[in-house]
């Protein structure tokens, strides 16, 4: 299972950006403590932080909108793989394990974030925001995608950036690896088993080649 933003995608420093004009237009300054709270967290919950947060006058819905015209207008200028998504999702298809994304985007922003590089038709599903009740940290997404894969939780691997995603991550019992951006410090990540650099990292292939021998 794949987290999106900042996992898949360098969408985190996008948001960043996104957040950053929200409050400009309104006198305030997007921190990295807020950026922190919003981590990880449905659309229009992260947003109701953000209002909450800055004491603005705005409904979280025209914030909302706002924001997503925002997103989709500088996606198409800004948006990059991280390092390492291609070749993993090569490895996973050449040795026929499934995988679907799970995400705390709105269906609108995932679907145009993972339709940009034509990624939608490669995984199983995508769940979203959208999709559930709870957001991270809670393990719902988590638990619906296992159930969608016919799986057992325990025998899903989770990838995350965020400290919300693993603590939901975690919370379903999926076999979670943390990979910290630079909002994170790693030692935030201590309820995860494993934290890897990025993609690329030994850590990350030795548990897939382990995952794909028990297949």
């Amino acid at each position: 299972m794949f987290d999106m933003d900042g996992l898949m995608f360098n969408t985190e420093d996008i948001y960043d950006r996104v957040g950053s004009t929200l409050l400009a237009r309104r006198g305030k300054t997007f921190t990295i403590e807020l950026k922190r709270l919003m981590m990880g967290r449905q659309n229009r919950e992260a947003l109701q932080i953000m209002i909450d947060h800055c004491r603005l006058g705005d409904a979280a819905e025209s914030l909302a909108a706002e924001s997503n015209e925002l997103f989709l207008d500088m996606l198409p200028k800004q948006i990059a793989m991280m390092p390492g998504l291609a070749e993993l999702l090569d490895w996973l298809e050449r040795n026929r394990l499934p995988k679907a994304v799970a995400t705390s985007s709105s269906r609108i922003l995932a679907e145009a974030a993972l339709g940009f590089f034509d990624l939608i038709p490669r995984f199983e599903f995508v769940l979203t925001g959208d999709d559930v009740s709870k957001g991270k940290p809670d393990p719902e997404i988590y638990l619906s995608s296992a159930q969608r894969l016919q799986i057992e939780t325990g025998r899903m691997m989770v990838l995350e950036d965020s400290v919300n995603g693993t603590r939901a991550a975690v919370a379903a019992g999926a076999l979670t690896i943390a990979i910290p951006g630079s909002h994170h410090d790693p030692a935030e990540f201590s309820h995860v088993p494993y934290v890897a650099e990025s993609l690329k990292s030994p850590v990350v292939w030795a548990l897939l080649e382990e995952t794909n021998l028990r297949h």
